[in-house]
């Protein structure tokens, strides 16, 4: 009997195939890597990883960072613990070694801590090995004579590690900083002593405890640079010249309004009074007929009245004249 080649062929990928289930359900190489470095972990922890969907790629080479470190209190089922509540495991061992080597009091639970509340855990070793300096952003104040300045600081920072669970973050210190900068320039005389003793601003801003319950501790902030602004003062004085020039102005325009107003209404009453001086006018000839019609009245009476209404307006007239008019008419 002929044997067909594909049944040798159909066993080899059976074996492949299974292999390769095999040592990925059971890392054996990973087992070994552990065996070697003195991890003690068994085929059957690492199988139940998987089976937990723990990743060993993670586990595995953690402890065998943490074993080499020295740091024998981290165990297989804290990593594991860690990993699946969302933590960042190698992050946490580096952060443990880096600490330990710097001689940091930071316990696994604290670091696991600090992890899963959204913090690098490496990084704030790091800061509180190697201090962090941080830029303000310019920041403008004025002094009392009405100078404005605007400055920049230069803050260094050391993370505390005791205070990066709760603790405010970076934009509190740049907040309180900026607000130490404004107070100080503000109590400031003059715009020329702050920038005679632009240390000024930084002593008084450390003396105030900015620090205090944020993440990190303020070691020195340095001024690093000041530039001098705008005239403030001239320019609220200027200001409020042009408002109460503004003001004076409404008031004038209220009176010369009102003026006219009352200009008007007498006017109003003078054409009244004159309407009614020739409303009595015209009654007074009705009345000298009717009174010479009643016999109440002569005619030489009336002559001597006429007499007398010439006389008036001739006396009217020469008032009007001058003193050269009146020369001219005796001549």
């Amino acid at each position: 009997m002929i044997e067909t080649p594909f049944i040798p062929l159909a066993i080899a990928v059976g074996v492949i195939v299974l292999l390769s289930v095999f040592f990925y359900f059971v890392p054996f190489f990973l087992w070994l890597s552990a065996k070697v470095s003195g991890v003690h972990i068994s085929l059957m922890q690492l199988f139940l990883m998987r089976i937990r969907n723990v990743p060993p790629g993670i586990i595995v080479p953690s402890l065998i960072e943490a074993h080499k470190a020295g740091l024998r209190n981290i165990t297989r089922d804290n990593l594991e613990a860690h990993y699946m509540t969302g933590g960042h495991v190698q992050r946490v061992v580096h952060a443990l070694v880096s600490a330990s080597k710097a001689n940091i009091d930071l316990p696994f639970e604290k670091a696991t801590a600090i992890d899963l509340a959204g913090r690098d855990v490496f990084e704030a070793v790091q800061t509180s090995v190697n201090p962090k300096v941080i830029d303000t952003p310019p920041v403008a104040a004025v002094a009392k004579n009405g100078i404005q300045l605007i400055a920049k600081a230069r803050v260094t920072v050391r993370a505390n590690i005791h205070q990066l669970v709760g603790g405010a973050g970076e934009d509190t210190i740049l907040a309180r900083v900026g607000e130490g900068i404004v107070s100080s320039i503000g109590s400031a005389d003059s715009h020329e002593q702050v920038l005679e003793n632009p240390d000024s601003i930084s002593k008084l801003v450390l003396r105030k405890g900015l620090d205090a319950g944020t993440a990190f501790e303020i070691l020195s902030i340095d001024i690093a640079d000041i530039d001098v602004g705008k005239n403030i003062g001239a320019t609220l004085q200027m200001d409020q010249a042009n408002a109460d020039k503004n003001i004076a102005q409404a008031k004038a325009e209220e009176r010369r309004a009102m003026a006219v107003a009352t200009e008007q209404e007498m006017k109003a009453r003078a054409q009244e009074a004159r309407a009614e001086v020739i409303q009595a006018e015209a009654e007074v000839p009705k009345a000298l007929a009717h009174a010479l019609r009643e016999g109440n009245m002569g005619f030489m009476d009336y002559y001597k009245l006429e007499n007398l209404k010439g006389d008036t307006a001739m006396r009217e007239n020469f008032s009007k004249l001058g003193k050269n008019d009146i020369t001219e008419i005796i001549k």
